[in-house]
């Protein structure tokens, strides 16, 4: 008798009989004399009694085919085993058209579908036949059935499913001084405690690429100004020495000399000891721009994952506001406004300020002149974009000024817009904590589905229910995952689970990383808002207070829900407005196939990411702001707002203040600031004016600098054709309305 059955992939389940029956059932309906209810029962009868008590698929479907030849259907066997070969053929043809397609170097969604990965180079290729050979793995044998289905219809999106059966964790914020003070050792490598700014410059590098390896989403670093810090003193102790040793003194009783701040100046008027300090200080600063320098290189140039990325990473500073703080903002600030190479806008790290009143935001505040000096760099580069640490759902009560460690109670978020910091089983912080993984729900789909009711209330009822089924499902796969991963060794993360991760301290290397795990998020994502307020009521957010608040309504209602899921599962359950890259196009394109060219929703090749107004609306920043801010508090697993200013900000830095400003008064928590930025792609002149030719190198191979999910990307020749066309569609938004500071 059969009891358990051997799949293709390996795994082991338990027989079923009907699986038996409904296969040669299939076969008899196409045959003029239909189905045989009594010989299909006593085939799989026959089979279940006579097959060994383990077997596998292919053996079962051996015996099928042979008693139906014995049988006196044989029309029906050959349509069972023609249907068979077909099945091979299809599973075999699909992977071939994908496998051609990466080979071919072909520009699709599915060698397009991450802006920062050249899938046309040799470890590119191999990342994209792992990957979509990999995926089918998933939907057939990780996810339960519900959650196949919903995936499979387009409800539900699992992001970074590739990396699914790796057990891997999205992202983290990585504590950079463990790895900095104790070096650390992960395969076959070892790094011993930086002692000077040069080194911790690299250990930075290597903690982020390193750990980008074992995760399958961005790393940062919460803290970049604190960390760094007292790698400036050292290497200014270091520079006091080599004058010990030129001089022949003891100039030791300078090493803990209060400085009030790394500043170059000239030393030729300077006499004794004072002349010392300050040649100290020069050379120390210089190192310190050449570390910072050399981090921004190595990130845009260090690859990852397989040899064909450069490391997702980003850092936050700003509210360090110590002298040797202060020269970490600075000299990154100033390589920044520099540029890499030939002078060329650094892709990574997405460098992001934290903003706050009392520390870097007003005149008055100790780093106002970095916060100016922030607002000039980006201007011209982009970088860096302003985390609001005084938004309400910002800020922390245990936060204090004259706290040396005070970051650890400030919000960190990811470039892209991924924010963790509240956390129902540790410490409020965003250190050492990351997102486990998330999904994203379509919201437009079940609002086109409530469009053929006619009554509102009734339709906007029927769009609710289905709403809370799908949350409940999401919910659910989130938690199946989750289990999944948490079954992981410590052994195969040997860096995030040794030195990065909260509570790890405790962990061996063939312990699981279930106890410490659910420091982390899991986060439900949406998108389409906009797209989805037009099916159920004709407007979007953007062009309607009520439209407004109804969306206002239905955020609420997730956010909601999601933390009675945390109470229920027990986990960390949060909102995120999905910054969706591939995502936004593959639903839209769905939903366009099942219900048609729908005005307002189905009409363009993209869904709006998450809560924005559509690209295309033209309204002021103001009015952007005003709509979008509230949906800040409610999407605590991360947001971002930004605005689109026209012509050449480089030399207008009040533009870029105004809109901090502005982020201020209205309680919004993340932003950014696009803007016109042209660059050449052989010798990689940049400017802000729109040119057919580079004026250098008389180049015609132009490309337009830009951000696509909170984000740059070098050349949007690696956009998707869905982000190309929102690209294409991104109107300029008026800025001259907005008010200054008081």
């Amino acid at each position: 008798m059969i009891q358990t059955v051997v799949k293709r992939d390996g795994r082991i389940v338990g027989f079923n009989e009907q699986k038996i029956s409904a296969a040669i059932r299939k076969a008899m309906i196409q045959t003029p004399q239909g189905e045989d209810e009594h010989l299909i029962q006593q085939i799989s009868d026959h089979i279940s009694m006579r097959g060994k008590s383990q077997m596998t698929v292919e053996e079962i479907q051996d015996m099928v085919e042979l008693e139906l030849m014995k049988s006196s259907r044989k029309e029906v066997a050959k349509i069972y085993i023609s249907y068979r070969n077909q099945r091979s053929i299809a599973r075999k043809a699909k992977t071939r058209d994908i496998f051609l397609e990466i080979i071919n170097i072909k520009s699709n969604d599915i060698t397009r579908e991450n802006a920062n990965m050249n899938a046309d180079t040799p470890a590119g290729m191999m990342m994209k036949f792992a990957s979509e050979s990999t995926k089918p793995f998933v939907d057939d044998y990780l996810l339960s059935d519900d959650v196949r289905e919903a995936v499979k219809k387009n409800y539900l999106h699992i992001h970074d499913k590739d990396y699914y059966p790796t057990k891997s964790l999205t992202c983290v914020q990585h504590p950079l001084d463990h790895v900095l003070r104790g070096g650390y050792m992960a395969g076959h490598g070892e790094s011993r405690p930086a002692k000077r700014i040069e080194t911790a410059s690299v250990l930075a590098c290597i903690s982020m690429e390193t750990a980008q390896n074992e995760m399958h989403g961005g790393q940062a670093i919460p803290a970049f100004d604190f960390y760094l810090a007292p790698y400036v003193r050292l290497t200014f102790i270091e520079e006091l020495k080599y004058l010990e040793e030129l001089y022949g003194k003891d100039f030791s009783h300078l090493y803990d000399i209060h400085l009030e701040d790394y500043t170059k100046k000239p030393v030729d008027s300077l006499e004794g000891e004072e002349r010392i300090i300050q040649h100290a200080v020069n050379k120390t600063v210089g190192r310190v721009h050449q570390s910072m320098e050399a981090f921004i290189h190595n990130m845009n140039t260090i690859h990852s994952r397989g040899g064909n990325q450069v490391v997702f990473s980003s850092i936050n500073y700003g509210t360090d506001t110590s002298a040797e703080g202060r020269c970490i903002i600075r000299e990154i600030l100033n390589s920044t406004y520099e540029g890499v190479g030939s002078g060329v806008t650094a892709i990574f790290p997405i460098q992001i300020w934290k903003k706050k009143r009392g520390v870097s935001y007003l005149p008055t505040d100790p780093n106002y002149d970095l916060y100016r000096l922030a607002c000039k760099v980006t201007a011209r580069r982009f970088f860096p974009n302003f985390l609001n640490l005084d938004a309400t759902f910002n800020q922390d009560p245990d936060w204090r000024a004259d706290d040396p460690q005070r970051y650890i109670h400030e919000v960190a978020t990811m470039g892209c817009r991924t924010r963790v910091f509240e956390n129902r089983f540790g410490p409020r912080t965003s250190v050492g904590r990351g997102n486990i993984s998330f999904s994203t729900i379509n919201i437009v789909k079940l609002a086109i589905e409530c469009m053929e009711i006619k009554d509102r209330e009734e339709r906007i009822a029927a769009f609710f229910a289905k709403l809370d089924n799908l949350l409940e499902l999401t919910a659910k796969q989130l938690h199946e995952r989750y289990l999944f991963q948490k079954t992981a060794f410590a052994k195969q993360f040997p860096l995030l689970m040794k030195s990065l991760w909260i509570g790890v301290e405790n962990l061996g290397p063939n312990d699981t990383i279930e106890s410490v795990i659910n420091q982390g998020t899991l986060g439900i994502g949406f998108i389409g808002l906009a797209e989805c307020l037009v099916a159920l009521i004709g407007k979007h957010h953007g062009e309607s207070s009520e439209a407004q608040e109804l969306g206002l309504k239905i955020v609420t209602y997730m956010r909601d829900r999601i933390n009675d899921f945390s109470e229920r599962y027990q986990h960390n359950y949060s909102v995120l407005a999905t910054p969706a890259e591939g995502l936004s196009g593959r639903f839209t394109r769905s939903d366009k196939k099942e219900f048609g060219c729908l005005p307002g929703i189905t009409d363009r090749e993209y869904y709006t990411n998450s809560n924005h107004i559509p690209v295309y609306y033209h309204c002021s920043a103001r009015h952007k702001a005003e709509v979008e801010a509230p949906y800040h508090n409610l999407t605590r697993g991360g947001h971002i707002f930004y605005v689109e200013i026209d012509g050449d900000a480089t030399h207008n830095p009040e533009a870029i203040m105004n809109i901090v400003d502005m982020m201020d008064q209205l309680n919004i928590g993340y932003g950014s600031v696009n803007h016109t930025r042209n660059r050449c792609m052989e010798c990689g002149f940049e400017t802000a004016e729109d040119i057919k030719e580079c004026p250098h190198c008389h180049s015609t191979n132009i490309d337009r600098l830009q951000r696509i999910t909170g984000y740059l990307v070098g050349t949007t020749d690696r956009w998707n054709r869905a982000k190309l066309a929102e690209l294409n569609d991104r109107v300029i938004h008026n800025t001259d309305t907005l008010e200054f500071r008081e």
